[in-house]
């Protein structure tokens, strides 16, 4: 399993968020210039963080996205989840019909994955952004110019 640069970018861009503030609202602007990210590229995954209710989306004057709720509530599986759909570390845990060896039932390397599987699933679910934000060292606030209380 592999990350993609969009799951990434979404990581980063729900990190932010949370270290602006809970229900501090940024700019895509903002977020694209903090974070390095092209904004048309971020706005694509920020509608599928708004969809997935990770990022609420305000519109209009004083608008932009904040992370709403509780940082202990969104993980990295949820995040990654959001924007990649779900997550297999081989295509046959996905299905057994695709299966290449045709015998997923039996599969000695099905089973051994399959445990993968659930062990990553697992871990992935156990970080949520309160403990990234605990552990980072600059978990300080970042100051927002635009805002909006």
């Amino acid at each position: 399993m592999r990350i993609t640069q969009e799951g990434d970018y979404a990581l980063r861009v729900v990190f932010y968020l949370y270290k602006c503030g809970q229900g501090k609202r940024v700019e895509a602007k903002i977020i694209s210039a903090h974070e390095n990210i092209p904004p048309r590229f971020l706005l694509k995954l920020l509608r599928k963080l708004t969809v997935e209710g990770i990022v609420k989306s305000y519109m209009g004057y004083g608008g932009g996205y904040a992370a709403e709720r509780p940082p202990e509530e969104i993980t990295v599986r949820g995040v990654i989840e959001a924007i990649e759909g779900p997550i297999y570390v081989n295509k046959c845990l996905e299905s057994e019909e695709m299966c290449n060896a045709g015998r997923a039932k039996t599969c000695v390397i099905h089973r051994a994955l399959s445990s993968v599987q659930k062990n990553l699933l697992s871990e992935l679910g156990a970080i949520n952004f309160s403990k990234i934000l605990k552990d980072d060292e600059t978990s300080t606030a970042i100051p927002v110019k635009n805002e909006i209380q």
